[in-house]
Formats: structure tokens, sequence, C-alpha cells
């Protein structure tokens, strides 16, 4: 939760004056939505990122069966500036929702930030996805605004079959197909892949993540696990008290040649129901710490 973050964020957070390295890369993704995703964040096997990773092992086809629906409210604070970012404030929403078949998720991100060489920017992105349990099927959409003027939509569906071959087939911004590659998890799956791993006792994983959340298909993620088990801080929702839980590193890679550095990471607590809280963003020239405010967790349907 939730994505975002990398290289295509860049772009549009330099056009904000947010950070002054462009390298023409994606425009502004969720990039929280992929962060925050891997928690709704069940299907192929993890992918791995470069040879030193360890081996994937395959992800049994009920791995989203822990996770949750959830309503998620998050308070966004400044918790370092090394650049061009004086203040940086913001929000953001995260529901998910079971309908049986699916995961059905909503994202909205409002930021508000200051500049010394841009001024005030309001930055909002608004992301949706309907991914199947299996982890085979994705509908996405990206709305991302500066100042109330669309930067970019980016909508389509994605599909992976029975071998784990996938390909995305998009709609805006421009219609194309791309392949995926072998091993890439959507969102859902991949948050699944995560947890399963902490609760293994793994102290890493390097799925490939296809999340919908810009247009250049899907990328790289290193992740790593540490101390699951009770938490050991104090948990800020009652529903949360019963929860194991373990601290997440998540650094996001383009899958190009010359990346050697992530182009964004995030830390966060993660909890065995997909739950997130003690967010850490950081995007090169200013971090944020995101805290969570409130928690709702609707009873499972009856019904599935």
């Amino acid at each position: 939760m939730t994505a975002f973050l990398r290289r295509h964020a860049r772009r549009a957070f330099s056009h904000m004056s947010l950070i002054p390295r462009p390298d023409g890369g994606r425009p502004f993704r969720g990039y929280l939505a992929s962060a925050f995703l891997l928690s709704a964040l069940p299907s192929a096997c993890l992918a791995a990122a470069h040879p030193s990773s360890p081996t994937p092992t395959s992800a049994p086809t009920n791995a989203t069966s822990a996770l949750v629906g959830q309503r998620a409210l998050y308070d966004l604070s400044l918790a370092e500036s090394g650049g061009n970012t004086l203040s940086a404030t913001g929000n953001m929403t995260y529901v998910v929702r079971d309908t049986c078949s699916a995961w059905s998720t909503q994202q909205h991100l409002d930021i508000q930030s200051a500049t010394r060489n841009g001024g005030a920017v309001n930055m909002v992105s608004d992301y949706t996805t309907l991914e199947s349990k299996d982890g085979r099927h994705l509908v996405f959409r990206t709305v991302q605004k500066s100042n109330d003027a669309v930067l970019q939509v980016v909508s389509g569906e994605a599909n992976v079959d029975a071998q784990g071959h996938g390909i995305v087939q998009y709609e805006k911004p421009i219609k194309k197909t791309l392949k995926l590659p072998d091993g890439t998890l959507f969102p859902m799956a991949h948050t699944a892949a995560i947890l399963a791993a902490a609760q293994r006792g793994a102290p890493n994983i390097a799925p490939l993540l296809f999340d919908g959340t810009g247009p250049d298909g899907a990328q790289e993620t290193y992740i790593t696990l540490l101390g699951w088990g009770p938490p050991k801080d104090p948990v800020t929702s009652p529903a949360l008290a019963n929860q194991p839980a373990g601290r997440v590193h998540v650094a996001f890679f383009s899958r190009t040649p010359d990346s050697i550095l992530p182009d964004y990471e995030i830390g966060m607590r993660y909890f065995a129901n997909g739950v997130s809280d003690m967010l850490d963003m950081d995007f090169g020239d200013f971090r944020m710490r995101g805290t969570l405010h409130s928690l709702t967790l609707p009873p499972r349907a009856a019904h599935c």
C-alpha cells in the first residue's frame, strides 16, 4: 500500500520541484499503491530479481485467504528533507473489499507540499483495482493530478495463465499490449507472498510486481523481512492487538540494465491480516512518515 515511488514518480515530482533528479521515466504513480497493495497489498511463484536472491517458491492458490477487507486512514507528515521540499503533509485512505472471488481496492492519496522553487503543490492520486483471488486477472485504473490538473491516467487489465505467462492490455495513456515476465505477481498476491515469507522466517524475497500504476509493465522488488511475531511496539488499533507482525522494507527497481539503485523505498510494519502501519516512505529528496489514524475491519461476507 501501494504504489509509490520509483523512477516514474521522479518526473512528476521534479515538475513540481519535489525531486530535482528527473531521468525521463514514468510520471508520478500511486507509489503508495504499490507498497500498500503489497498488503492488499494468490497464485504464481516468486521470481528472483537477481541471482543472489532466495530461490522462488510457489505460493498456494488460496494464498490471499489470510488477508481481510479493511478501511484504513493514514496521516502523512514530512520526516526528513534534504533538498527542495520545505514542507509536506497529507493523508491516504486505503479500502479493501472482499467480493468472494476477487479483491476490490481503492486508494486515495492527497499530499500538500511547499518547495523552494515551485511554490505550493497539491498532489492527488486515485488508484483502483479488481484482482481475482487466484492471482490471474487484474483490472486497474490510476488517475494523478497536480493542482487539479490531470497529469496522467493509466488503465487496462492484465492476465496470467496457468503456466505463469502474462500480458497487460493498456487502454490508457495509449492502447498497447506488453508481456509480463514469468512469475510476475499482482498486488494482493505480492502482499500474500511477503506475509508467507515472513511467517516461514525468510530474511528476504525478490518477486516481480505488476500493479497497474504506470505504463511500463512489471518492476522488480527486493523485500527485507525482520522480526516476525507478537508486536514489539504498541498497536494503533484494537483490531490488531492479537495479530502477529513484522518489519518489512521494500525497494522498487526499474527493469533496465543500468538500474543499480532503487527508484523508491518504503518501510512499514505488516500484520498477518495484511494491515500496515508505521510507514516510512523514502522519495530520495525527502522522506514521509505515515501514521495509522483509524482502521475498520468489516466482517467477512457470510455468503462467500
